[in-house]
Protein backbone atom coordinates (compact mmCIF):
# COMPACT_ATOMS: atom_id res chain seq x y z
CA UNK A 1 0.00 0.00 0.00
CA UNK A 2 2.98 2.78 0.85
CA UNK A 3 4.22 2.10 -2.31
CA UNK A 4 0.74 2.89 -4.06
CA UNK A 5 0.55 5.95 -2.52
CA UNK A 6 3.93 7.04 -3.31
CA UNK A 7 4.00 5.90 -6.68
CA UNK A 8 0.67 7.82 -7.22
CA UNK A 9 1.77 10.28 -4.88
CA UNK A 10 5.26 10.89 -7.91
CA UNK A 11 2.29 10.97 -10.67
CA UNK A 12 0.20 13.53 -9.26
CA UNK A 13 3.12 15.52 -8.50
CA UNK A 14 4.52 15.23 -12.22
CA UNK A 15 0.72 16.08 -13.84
CA UNK A 16 0.05 18.74 -11.61
CA UNK A 17 3.65 20.60 -12.32
CA UNK A 18 3.46 20.55 -15.93
CA UNK A 19 6.26 22.02 -18.10
CA UNK A 20 8.92 24.83 -16.85
CA UNK A 21 10.45 25.88 -20.32
CA UNK A 22 8.83 27.74 -23.09
CA UNK A 23 6.20 26.00 -25.49
CA UNK A 24 7.95 25.43 -29.05
CA UNK A 25 6.64 27.01 -32.29
CA UNK A 26 6.48 24.46 -34.51
CA UNK A 27 9.88 24.21 -36.74
CA UNK A 28 11.20 26.53 -34.50
CA UNK A 29 13.83 26.78 -31.82
CA UNK A 30 14.61 28.31 -28.62
CA UNK A 31 18.11 29.32 -29.59
CA UNK A 32 17.00 31.55 -32.87
CA UNK A 33 16.53 35.24 -32.18
CA UNK A 34 12.82 36.51 -32.58
CA UNK A 35 12.22 38.16 -35.90
CA UNK A 36 12.73 42.01 -36.40
CA UNK A 37 10.09 44.18 -36.56
CA UNK A 38 8.31 44.70 -40.44
CA UNK A 39 9.22 47.75 -42.35
CA UNK A 40 7.66 50.26 -42.28
CA UNK A 41 5.71 51.13 -45.73
CA UNK A 42 7.05 52.86 -48.39
CA UNK A 43 5.76 56.40 -48.58
CA UNK A 44 3.63 56.76 -52.27
CA UNK A 45 3.51 60.19 -53.44
CA UNK A 46 1.56 61.39 -56.37
CA UNK A 47 3.43 62.55 -59.03
CA UNK A 48 3.75 66.69 -59.43
CA UNK A 49 1.30 67.48 -63.45
CA UNK A 50 2.83 70.40 -64.81
CA UNK A 51 0.07 72.81 -65.42
CA UNK A 52 -0.43 74.16 -68.93
CA UNK A 53 -0.59 77.84 -67.90
CA UNK A 54 2.04 78.27 -65.63
CA UNK A 55 5.77 79.64 -66.97
CA UNK A 56 8.03 77.36 -67.68
CA UNK A 57 11.14 76.81 -64.74
CA UNK A 58 14.25 78.40 -65.59
CA UNK A 59 17.16 76.14 -66.15
CA UNK A 60 19.47 76.22 -63.44
CA UNK A 61 22.99 76.71 -64.45
CA UNK A 62 26.14 75.59 -62.39
CA UNK A 63 28.98 78.09 -62.02
CA UNK A 64 32.18 76.31 -63.33
CA UNK A 65 34.72 75.72 -60.84
CA UNK A 66 37.21 76.08 -63.50
CA UNK A 67 36.83 79.86 -63.62
CA UNK A 68 36.87 81.88 -66.83
CA UNK A 69 39.57 81.31 -69.78
CA UNK A 70 41.06 84.78 -68.83
CA UNK A 71 41.84 84.21 -65.36
CA UNK A 72 43.34 80.76 -66.17
CA UNK A 73 45.56 82.53 -68.76
CA UNK A 74 46.51 85.15 -66.40
CA UNK A 75 47.18 82.30 -63.53
CA UNK A 76 49.43 80.51 -65.73
CA UNK A 77 51.25 83.09 -66.89
CA UNK A 78 52.09 83.90 -63.72
CA UNK A 79 53.27 80.64 -63.04
CA UNK A 80 55.30 80.63 -66.19
CA UNK A 81 56.71 83.91 -64.87
CA UNK A 82 57.85 82.92 -61.78
CA UNK A 83 59.15 79.28 -63.15
CA UNK A 84 61.87 81.95 -65.29
CA UNK A 85 60.50 81.24 -68.96
CA UNK A 86 61.12 83.98 -71.59
CA UNK A 87 58.25 84.80 -73.18
CA UNK A 88 57.79 82.28 -75.97
CA UNK A 89 58.20 79.24 -73.56
CA UNK A 90 55.34 81.47 -71.40
CA UNK A 91 53.59 81.30 -74.30
CA UNK A 92 53.51 77.52 -74.76
CA UNK A 93 53.52 76.75 -71.45
CA UNK A 94 50.44 79.18 -70.54
CA UNK A 95 48.08 77.11 -73.81
CA UNK A 96 49.08 74.23 -72.49
CA UNK A 97 48.07 74.90 -68.30
CA UNK A 98 44.88 76.79 -69.50
CA UNK A 99 43.12 74.27 -71.26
Amino acid sequence: MRSFSAALGILALVLLTGAAAQPMLPGGSIFNPPLPAPPPPPLIEPPVIPQMDAPPAAPRLQPSSRGSFSRRIRRCLDEAAALGLDPSERAAYSRACAN
